[in-house]
């Protein structure tokens, strides 16, 4: 009889980037994109910490951690060294992403931000970007992807970032749907708005007034208007014509809207059954009813004596 204890599979190896360059060449940005991709970003950690780092728990998300030569102990060769511990740890899933970037490019990019170069802060930008480039060359040496920003604009480097750091080469797309009612506005930063008063309104029945739209009778209601149904899956085409859109841009985020006169029926339905359709296709979504949780929040506040 085999021994239980050596069929446990030895745990998945922690996934870790360091990302480094030369100042300008995008780290900051970089950082970005591999956090809306998941990564537990952190930047400047000093050198001498980050081996405490990987001690953390094994179910802790990936790490990007960046690295350049304003990182407290910054040296090349103690970086070197760091880059061929973490290589050389089985627990460990390490790459080193070096940003390169041509010396005239940096100059110009230093040049329209009117910033001083961290290593030749009281010299000009030329000493500093030559200087950088020749301490950072044995570390871009040791790299194991290397991507260069100089041609790239902002759209093409995301791009880059998510096609060889995301699953399937595709940034994962939050997609947020909100109910409301027009009567006290709008939701701030909405990409997309629904105006569902036209469908008709439960709130005229009273046996449906007090219900909102994720009630059965309220959405049965509803959908008793011939252009419901009509309305919804015409949503449901927009979504899937533009969502991969918004996802293929690097867009991590994107928020709908959905208003009604009440914000408690018909945007509620509307909301639910377009996140049903959205989550069956395998969107990650999220639905908030503004108006509903103004309910719930008054509610307790009223029973205590405490309305507004």
């Amino acid at each position: 009889m085999s021994d239980p204890a050596q069929t446990v599979p030895p745990p998945a190896a922690r996934r870790v980037v360091l990302v480094t360059g030369a100042s300008g060449a995008g780290r900051s940005t970089a950082l970005n994109v591999l956090e809306d991709l998941g990564f537990e970003a952190i930047d400047n950690l000093p050198l001498s910490m980050i081996p405490r780092l990987m001690d953390g728990p094994d179910a802790a998300p990936p790490l990007a951690l960046g690295v350049d030569t304003r990182t407290r102990d910054f040296s090349a060769a103690a970086l070197a060294e760091l880059i061929r511990q973490l290589a050389g740890d089985p627990a460990t899933e390490a790459d080193v992403l070096y940003l390169d970037c041509r010396p005239e490019v940096l100059l110009r990019r230093f040049s329209e931000t009117r910033r001083r170069h961290p290593m030749a802060p009281a010299e000009s930008p030329e000493i500093g970007v030559a200087r950088e480039l020749d301490l950072l060359e044995p570390i871009r040496e040791l790299a194991t992807i290397l991507i260069d920003s100089s041609d790239l604009t902002i759209h093409d480097f995301r791009a880059k970032m998510t096609a060889r750091f995301a699953a399937g080469g595709h940034a994962p797309l939050a997609v947020s749907l909100n109910s409301f009612s027009y009567k006290r506005g709008m939701p701030h930063g909405l990409d997309m708005a629904f105006d569902c008063r036209f469908l008709r309104n439960p709130y005229w029945q009273p046996d449906l007034r007090a219900l909102d739209g994720r009630d059965a009778a309220v959405l049965d209601h509803i959908a008793g208007d011939a252009r419901y149904c009509g309305f919804v899956d015409r949503l449901s085409d927009l979504a899937a014509f533009v969502l991969p859109g918004h996802r293929d841009e690097g867009r991590s985020h994107i928020a709908i809207g959905f208003g009604c006169t009440g914000g408690q029926h018909r945007s509620v339905a509307v909301a639910e059954a377009l996140g049903k359709t959205l989550a069956e296709a395998g969107w990650q979504v999220s639905i908030r009813h503004r108006e509903l949780e103004r309910r719930t929040q008054a509610a307790p506040a009223l029973a205590s004596g405490k309305g507004a």
